[in-house]
C-alpha cells in the first residue's frame, strides 16, 4: 500500500514537472522549427546581427568581470562578518531584482546622464549615453545580484574551521582566501557568473533608456519587429538563443570538469 502511494506520488511529481518543462521548452523549440536552419544560417551571416550579438556578449562579459572583482569581496564580507548595516546592504543588493527595468533605466539616466556622476566621468572622456559604457552599467545594475548572492551562498557553505586551521598554520588572511575559501566556493561563483552573464544578454528595458545605439541584440530584435514584423525579428531571436546556448553549454561543461 505504501509503495503504491509512493508510486502515485512520484507520477504526480513527474506530470507536474513535465508541464513546466513543456512550458519552458516549447517556445524555444517552436522558434527554431519555425525559422528553419537555412534562415538561421543566413541570419548569422548578416553583419548587423553578428555585430549586435558580439556587442551584447562582449559587454555582458565585461560587466560580469567587473562584478567578479567588486561583488565577490562584498559577498565574502556579508557571508563572514556581522557588522552594522549588513541587512541594509543585502537589501540594496536585492533591490534591482524587484524594480521594473525601465524604471531602473530612468534611475541610471538621472545619475549617469546629466547627473553629477555623469559629469565626473565626462572629465575622463567616459560617456554613458549612447555608448558601450551605458550598456555595461545597465547590465551590471540589473544582473549583479545574481552573482553576488550566489557567491555569498558559496562562501557560507565553506566551513569556517578550514580557514581557522589554515591561519593557525601561519596562513595570512589574503592567502587563506585565495587558497582555501575561494576554491571551495568556486562552483557557486561560476554558477552566479553564468547567471549574471546570461541575464545581461537579455537586458532590454534599462538599455533602451540609456543606449538605443549601438544596438544590442534585444534592441535589434525589438527594432526589426516594430519595423518589419515577426518574419524579420524571429530569425534574429533564434540566432541569439542558438549562440547563447552553445556558449552556455561549453561553460557549464568546463565548470563541471573543475575539481
Amino acid at each position: 500500500m505504501n509503495s503504491k502511494k509512493l508510486e502515485s506520488f512520484t507520477i504526480l511529481l513527474m506530470v507536474l514537472g513535465l508541464i513546466i518543462v513543456f512550458f519552458l521548452s516549447a517556445p524555444i523549440i517552436k522558434m527554431f522549427v519555425g525559422v528553419g536552419s537555412d534562415t538561421l544560417l543566413e541570419t548569422l551571416k548578416d553583419g548587423e546581427v553578428t555585430d549586435s550579438i558580439w556587442l551584447t556578449m562582449k559587454v555582458s562579459l565585461w560587466s560580469t568581470v567587473f562584478v567578479l572583482l567588486t561583488g565577490v569581496p562584498l559577498a565574502y564580507l556579508i557571508a563572514r562578518y556581522d557588522f552594522p548595516g549588513r541587512s541594509l546592504i543585502e537589501a540594496i543588493v536585492d533591490i534591482p531584482i524587484m524594480i521594473p527595468h525601465t524604471a531602473a533605466g530612468i534611475a541610471l539616466l538621472t545619475v549617469f546622464g546629466n547627473g553629477s556622476l555623469g559629469e565626473f566621468f565626462g572629465l575622463f572622456g567616459i560617456e554613458f549615453i549612447g555608448t558601450e559604457y551605458g550598456i555595461m552599467i545597465a547590465m551590471m545594475f540589473l544582473s549583479a545580484p545574481f552573482l553576488i548572492n550566489s557567491a555569498k551562498d558559496g562562501f557560507r557553505k565553506v566551513d569556517v574551521k578550514l580557514e581557522k586551521v589554515a591561519r593557525t598554520l601561519g596562513g595570512k588572511p589574503l592567502s587563506v582566501f585565495f587558497r582555501i575559501t575561494l576554491p571551495n566556493a568556486k562552483k557557486d561563483i561560476i554558477n552566479g557568473s553564468l547567471m549574471m552573464w546570461s541575464r545581461g544578454l537579455g537586458e532590454f528595458g534599462a538599455i533602451v533608456i540609456l543606449v538605443y545605439h549601438p544596438l544590442t541584440t534585444p534592441i535589434l530584435i525589438y527594432d526589426r519587429f516594430n519595423s518589419y514584423g515577426l518574419k524579420f525579428s524571429a530569425p534574429v531571436a533564434a540566432a541569439m538563443i542558438f549562440l547563447s546556448i552553445i556558449v552556455f553549454v561549453i561553460i557549464r561543461y568546463v565548470s563541471s570538469r573543475l575539481k
